[in-house]
């Protein structure tokens, strides 16, 4: 079973934002922080971003500090990105997962479809 269903994805020019979204399931949600992910071509996935299950605290790879904020809405069971700035590095397909924020990794070895996130310069 897919721990998300990630949307918003697209293709936006260098220095461009896009908004991608994550809908889990409540069980997940409530139960875990949560986190995005991506994986570009010929690359290992890697971590993104995380945030806490209330919220209150984020962490973000240093790759996407300072461009990228993330968010949830507990009462929706959605968790968001805003990306800003976005750079040509940052294309890859982008998966919203649980996530341990003691080591980063993913909670669940099930992943959605992931959303496209291409960046041209």
């Amino acid at each position: 079973q897919a721990q998300g269903v990630e949307s918003g994805g697209g293709l936006v020019q260098a220095g461009g934002s896009l908004r991608l979204s994550c809908a889990a399931s409540g069980r997940t949600f409530s139960t875990y922080a949560m986190g995005w992910f991506r994986q570009a071509p010929g690359k290992e996935r890697e971590f993104v971003a995380g945030i806490s299950r209330s919220g209150g605290s984020t962490y973000y790879a240093d790759s996407v500090k300072g461009r990228f904020t993330i968010s949830r809405d507990n009462a929706r069971n959605t968790v968001h990105l805003q990306m800003n700035s976005l750079k040509p590095e940052d294309t890859a397909v982008y998966y919203c997962n649980a996530v341990d924020l003691l080591t980063y990794y993913a909670v669940y070895d099930h992943w959605g479809q992931g959303t496209q996130v291409t960046v041209s310069s």
